[in-house]
């Protein structure tokens, strides 16, 4: 295995971002959706819309999302499904020829990192959503056998949904929950994270929806404390050269790839320059192993106002949220926590990978 030597290298192409260091990151046959009995009385929108779908089993899967499909098609809606691979088949099967007027994405790779996933449904509603067309999307960022850690934040993404696209976006957004398989736990936070639930008999508002308030309690909550660490450093503006050093070396003798290895030191970098210009001058790292991960924490004094800050494209002209930015865009999993006291960033690296 190549040794990770820490150096910094062009991870994104088209559409880069420019890191602190000047780097890039770059009629239709089948069901009537008429007349499907989980049809709303209000089919079209011209607005934002995000709903959760509780379903059990492929039958109630195919009955929940295939009308919703052929309405969005048959209407001249342009139509994203970023659901599971096994889910991705029966819903090709269902559509028949129909399923190549509509774009189908991986979630399994789109969601890895949750924090990718609102970026694409901006670029979906960018191209498609001109001068007020409606369109649609079906969204399964939460299947069984997820980490907790991506579970985790894959709630904080859900509830993010809501203050994420603007409300007079005409975007109707299904997420689809299998409550055959995921714990209850999981669909109670499925209610408070959409205004509306649906199952195979009825659209309803959810009782227990919490809204920007919810939003608000997950991202500001401290994340738990770990104790035994393998390093730890506090540094200052001059430290980045050892921030990068101390990183590069765990990571390495974790046996990540170069090339990961690269990606997470200008990850942890960016993220710790951060820490000491919108903090008070002085960071922390603190770097463990923790099941099958190495993790890179970031603590700073500063504070961050927006949940959003590291899920939209920073734009050449603004430096606040690239480093959060690139980091989701070059790591496996970024948790991000601000409150009172000050902001927290863990960067994840799954081990045991290429």
């Amino acid at each position: 295995m190549a040794p990770c030597a820490g150096r910094f290298r062009p991870a994104l192409a088209e559409g880069a971002v420019t890191s602190q260091q000047g780097e890039q990151v770059t009629s239709r046959t089948g069901v009537d959706a008429a007349d499907h009995p989980l049809r709303p009385a209000r089919p079209s929108h011209d607005g934002y819309r995000h709903e959760a779908f509780l379903w059990s089993g492929d039958e109630q899967f195919v009955a929940g999302t295939e009308w919703f499909v052929r309405e969005g098609l048959d209407a001249g809606q342009a139509v994203m499904v970023a659901v599971t691979r096994p889910q991705t088949e029966l819903l090709r099967e269902a559509l028949g020829p129909d399923a190549r007027s509509v774009e189908f994405v991986d979630m399994e790779e789109l969601g890895a990192n949750p924090a990718r996933i609102i970026p694409a449904w901006h670029a979906f509603t960018d191209e498609h959503a001109a001068e007020g067309r409606p369109v649609r999307g079906i969204g399964e960022p939460i299947w069984a056998g997820r980490r907790a850690v991506e579970l985790t934040e894959c709630q904080l993404h859900e509830a993010l949904l809501n203050m994420a696209v603007h409300p007079d976006t005409p975007l109707w957004l299904l997420c689809p929950y299998d409550v055959e398989s995921l714990p209850a736990s999981v669909v109670e936070e499925a209610h408070r994270s959409h205004p509306v639930v649906l199952d195979v008999e009825a659209h309803r508002g959810s009782t227990a929806y919490g809204g920007a308030h919810h939003v608000g309690t997950m991202f500001e909550a401290d994340l738990p404390w770990v104790d035994v660490v393998v390093a730890h450093r506090s540094f200052g503006d001059g430290d980045y050269a050892a921030v990068r050093r101390d990183v590069a070396a765990h990571a390495s003798s974790a046996g990540v790839g170069a090339d990961r290895c690269d990606d997470l030191v200008l990850a942890v970098h960016e993220v710790a320059v951060n820490s000491v210009r919108y903090g008070s001058g002085v960071g922390e790292l603190r770097i463990w192993h923790q099941d099958e991960a190495l993790v890179c924490e970031v603590r700073g004094r500063g504070q961050i106002s927006d949940p959003m800050t590291g899920r939209r494209r920073p734009s050449q002209e603004v430096s606040r949220g690239r480093g959060l930015w690139m980091a989701n865009q070059l790591c496996d999993l970024v948790q991000v926590r601000s409150g009172s006291t000050g902001t927290t960033v863990r960067i994840y690296t799954w081990l045991g990978r290429p």
